[in-house]
């Protein structure tokens, strides 16, 4: 191992690869994969959501975990980095913060939706859950200071988690909670199997709607929820970056990392659609689906208590995962760049996710905050990720952190990391402006 980072590194392959499937395997992957996959072809979505998936994770994944290693610190410190090849390393550092703050941003939201989480996995323990409350349930939570208890308890978790264990307690951490995560997931589609009328809930899902290849909004749609549940934010995954050792293949984890976020995405459509027909309910994605849809079907089952139970907590791990990516890509950058302790950085991080969050719990100031951060912030700074590593500081100089473990790129990789990859990250800010979030 070659950590030379305070904060330490990765001490295992494998413990950083579920870090990344940990940030990676989040509420879009839960509830809005299912739904577009039915939506827009059934097995035919899953033609452009693969092929997407494979670039996005190859350039895409690879280009800030390998930035993050090649400059040794997270997001400001990388812009910087890039930049400074071209002389203007302070405005790369300003640059920088924009990504920073989508991570923050995203953070914030993020946070508020796992406490509904926590206060919906207490629900089901009670049994509330499941006696038809559960529309008073999403009401409350998204009413105003709606889940304060619950949202603080998420963000003291995380942050313990951060400041005590560093990236051990974030390797610790993600060894044990996203096996779990697919095996209770894995629980939960065997059993759905088995309900009557399920059957259609698969015809819908994997049925080939070719004619669908032929819509634009397919292919929009299909390259947005590979690109998104990537989490290629140009921050996140680049602060993990910085905690791998030089022995590290990039390219080989990147794929690795996107074909568990693929199986992920798949376990939760198996889980949740089958489900929903079983019961002749809407497939309606995002709050709806998980509050509201699903405790509904939970009801009706048997044993159901025991499965909606298994179900948040399922959820809850995939949130709290991914939770504590942004969290460290915000406070890692803040303790370098600042001469911060690691308590003072995560705490700061911290303080500031929950004074903002707890005034934008209510539905008309949450679903505006996180449609700015998540329709304009982030997706900029993707692009700006993208084009800084692949055009300010130049392919040739990161093919060199990409190559170091591993046979030479052939030529294909540059081509396509330049003029294809770069291009798209700029098509889908625009097409995200235009479709109001893709």
């Amino acid at each position: 191992m070659d950590n030379i980072h305070q904060n330490g590194g990765f001490k295992s392959s494998t413990g950083f690869i579920l870090a990344c499937i940990g940030s990676a395997v989040g509420m879009g992957t839960i509830w809005m994969f299912p739904y577009r996959l039915g939506e827009y072809g059934g097995g035919a979505f899953l033609i452009p959501y693969i092929l997407f998936s494979i670039l996005f994770g190859l350039v895409g994944l690879s280009a800030e975990f390998a930035i993050g290693r090649r400059a040794k610190t997270g997001t400001l410190g990388a812009y910087e980095y890039c930049w400074s090849k071209i002389k203007q390393s302070k405005l790369g550092y300003c640059l920088g913060w924009i990504p920073l703050l989508g991570s923050l941003g995203i953070a914030i939201g993020y946070a508020i939706i796992i406490g509904w989480v926590l206060r919906a996995l207490w629900w089901s323990i009670t049994g509330e859950m499941l006696s038809g409350h559960h529309e008073v349930f999403l009401q409350e939570v998204t009413g105003e200071f709606g889940s304060v208890f619950w949202h603080t308890l998420v963000i003291v978790m995380t942050a313990l988690i951060l400041m005590f264990g560093s990236t051990s307690g974030i390797e610790k951490v993600n060894k044990i909670l996203m096996p779990l995560f697919f095996i209770l997931f894995l629980i939960l589609a065997i059993r759905v199997y088995f309900l009557p009328n399920s059957g259609a809930g698969y015809e819908f899902l994997f049925t080939p709607n070719w004619e669908q290849l032929g819509h634009i909004e397919t292919w929009v749609m299909a390259m947005g929820q590979a690109f998104f549940s990537l989490s290629i934010t140009g921050s996140g995954m680049i602060v993990y970056g910085t905690y791998l050792p030089k022995t590290e293949d990039i390219p080989k984890a990147s794929i690795r990392t996107t074909f568990f976020n693929t199986i992920a995405a798949l376990l939760a459509a198996f889980a949740i659609i089958p489900a929903v027909f079983a019961f002749n309910i809407a497939p309606n994605a995002g709050p709806t689906l998980m509050f509201i849809t699903l405790p509904n079907i939970f009801a009706q089952m048997p044993f159901g208590q025991l499965f909606a139970i298994l179900f948040f907590v399922s959820v809850a791990f995939a949130g709290i995962t991914s939770l504590l990516n942004m969290f460290e890509a915000v406070s890692e950058s803040w303790q370098t760049r600042f001469n911060l302790s690691r308590k003072t950085a995560v705490t700061l991080c911290s303080i500031i996710a929950l004074f903002i969050g707890v005034f934008i719990e209510a539905e008309p100031k949450f679903g505006p905050w996180m449609d700015i951060v998540t329709i304009y912030i982030v997706p900029f700074g993707a692009v700006l990720g993208a084009f800084s590593i692949y055009y300010i500081l130049g392919y040739k100089e990161i093919r060199q952190e990409l190559e170091l473990a591993r046979k030479p790129l052939g030529a294909y990789f540059g081509i396509t990391a330049k003029y294809i990859y770069v291009p798209l990250t700029i098509i889908i800010f625009v097409l995200g402006i235009i479709y109001g979030g893709i």
